[in-house]
């Protein structure tokens, strides 16, 4: 098939022109290749809510034309400048000037950003599910080069976003940008987003099918995205789940609004933008699934003396304020309702630490609430190059059936036992610096957890070296209460133990102790010939 052809700039507009051959790109590369070029010298961390507030303005008013239509269609014409008649149906109603037809008319003119934040500005004021939701007066604030804006806008109109009723268009695009934003802003930034193959991993782990999902680091909403594509993929009904989240940075709340929005998905992300820990937005919820990407090692997340008696810690150590990691596991121990079951990722320190950490850890293996642990490859994230853990854990090991659209489990009691899983050589590289895991990889690790759960446990599991062992609660006990994997699953090849990341680290921080040591020598030495009158 012939490529999609881009042509150079036209000099007097900035516009990137795209030809129209037929394109053998998805269209949300084709949208990201074009707008990109389009970004001059906005940075990633400002350009993404630009681009993602007309990527959604776009799918509003399309959705708003296209019912505004039906209305006619069925005669109902007196009623097409009403709210009720769109929201009923699950559409945000416009006005006139925050229509998307409206703004390309108007698209060359010298105010055109302060008319997009009009446009935002009125639809959030109209619709009460956008509150918060959207960039308040942003694009004035933000001065970007008009011709720039103006042909950004011309490339977002080509989106149909309603093309394909069966194809989710401008979600598909929606979660291309968050991840090629969080890929463009790297270390120390992007984390609003959690890469999307380990979101789908723990969603195939924990199976999200019914009651009330909690995201309490909730960031752009990914987690939530994904467990109602998993209740799509299993014929569950989207109607049996209730969605709670919690997010600190005021812009990521926002993202996480509109990308619900954008899918219709309902959910209660709290009232503002706001810390779990200080401000809980959710303070009386017990949720079946709890779904996180917290930060890690979080330090002085907490004043010396705050939180100390914090209903969440009941029962616990109070986590100590030189990391947050135990501090987000009790919390959402906390939330976890009777028969509850979370997913979350955390460092790797976490699975060893000592002091209050090792005291809270081993209370958390003693009341049998730590089902999984997975270790996942390096790399896997745009913030970081670590490796990082996967905890799952359960409210409720005991043996029980479930069965939700094509779901059916009939669990087995696991009391006291923990599963554990390494795949730190696994993964695909992508980007030529990240590591993915692949549908195949997906599929055998949780056929080897759900096996491991399943009545007929003994036919479906096995402990498989440099792979995975489930261990019984007294080995735990002879190993001092310790979640790291290597230290039960068996290795044939002994250098598989061997964490060459932090041991190259510790011979880092060697190497430059001994070079700052002999530099301090050398400055000595001459001084002290320097003391007897002599200069070398």
């Amino acid at each position: 098939m012939p490529k999609l052809k881009e042509e150079p700039a036209n000099k007097a507009t900035g516009k990137v022109k795209v030809s129209k051959q037929i394109q053998d790109k998805p269209i949300e590369v084709t949208l990201w290749d074009a707008a990109n070029k389009l970004r001059g010298s906005v940075e990633p961390a400002e350009y993404k809510h630009v681009v993602l507030s007309l990527i959604f303005l776009k799918f509003a008013s399309d959705k708003f034309e296209d019912h505004r239509a039906k209305l006619i269609a069925e005669g109902k014409e007196k009623y097409i400048e009403m709210p009720d008649f769109y929201n009923m149906s699950n559409v945000f109603f416009l006005e006139e000037n925050s229509r998307w037809g409206f703004l390309i008319k108007k698209s060359k003119q010298n105010d055109i950003a302060l008319l997009i934040d009009t446009a935002l500005h009125t639809i959030e004021k109209n619709n009460k599910a956008l509150k918060g939701a959207l960039p308040d007066n942003y694009f004035s604030r933000l001065g970007l080069d008009i011709t720039k804006l103006a042909s950004l806008l011309d490339t977002i109109n080509d989106i149909d976003t309603l093309k394909d009723p069966k194809q989710d268009v401008v979600g598909k695009v929606y979660e291309y940008f968050l991840s090629k934003f969080a890929l463009a802003e790297g270390k120390g930034k992007g984390e609003f987003y959690t890469p999307k193959s380990i979101v789908n991993l723990i969603a195939e782990m924990i199976e999200p099918y019914k009651g009330i999902i909690y995201d309490p680091a909730c960031g752009s909403g990914g987690m939530f995205v994904q467990s109602i594509k998993f209740i799509e993929a299993h014929h569950g009904n989207k109607k049996e789940i209730s969605i709670y989240g919690q997010e600190y940075t005021n812009t990521t709340y926002k993202l996480a609004k509109m990308n619900l929005a954008i899918r219709g998905i309902s959910g209660n992300l709290g009232e503002k933008a706001a810390d779990t820990f200080a401000d809980d937005q959710h303070k009386d919820l017990k949720a079946d699934f709890i779904m996180a990407n917290p930060p890690f090692n979080q330090k002085d997340w907490r004043a010396e003396n705050e939180l100390k008696d914090d209903p969440r810690w009941r029962g616990y150590d109070v986590p100590p304020k030189s990391n947050a990691n135990y501090g987000w596991i009790l919390n959402m121990v906390s939330k976890l309702s009777e028969n509850g079951i979370a997913g979350f990722i955390l460092a790797n320190g976490a699975l060893s630490g000592g002091g209050e950490e090792y005291k809270i850890r081993r209370k958390l293996i003693e009341n049998d609430l730590v089902e999984a642990i997975v270790v996942l490859p390096r790399n896997m994230f745009y913030t970081t190059d670590i490796s990082v853990t996967l905890w799952i854990l359960n409210k409720n090991k005991k043996a029980r059936s479930i069965k939700s659209g094509d779901l059916e489990r009939n669990y087995r009691d696991r009391k006291g036992e923990i599963l554990f899983v390494d795949l730190r050589r696994w993964g695909t590289e992508y980007e030529k610096m990240f590591v993915e895991l692949i549908k195949k990889d997906l599929e055998k690790i949780t056929f080897t957890y759900h096996g491991w759960q399943q009545v007929d446990w003994q036919k479906t599991y096995k402990n498989i070296p440099e792979f995975c062992y489930s261990a019984q609660f007294e080995q735990l006990k002879r190993h001092n209460y310790s979640l790291v994997p290597s230290k039960y699953i068996e290795f044939i090849n002994r250098d598989s133990e061997i964490d060459f990341d932090t041991e190259m680290k510790r011979i880092q921080k060697d190497f430059k102790t001994l070079l700052k040591e002999e530099k301090q020598s050398q400055e000595q030495l001459i001084n002290a010939f320097k003391t007897l009158g002599y200069e070398l």
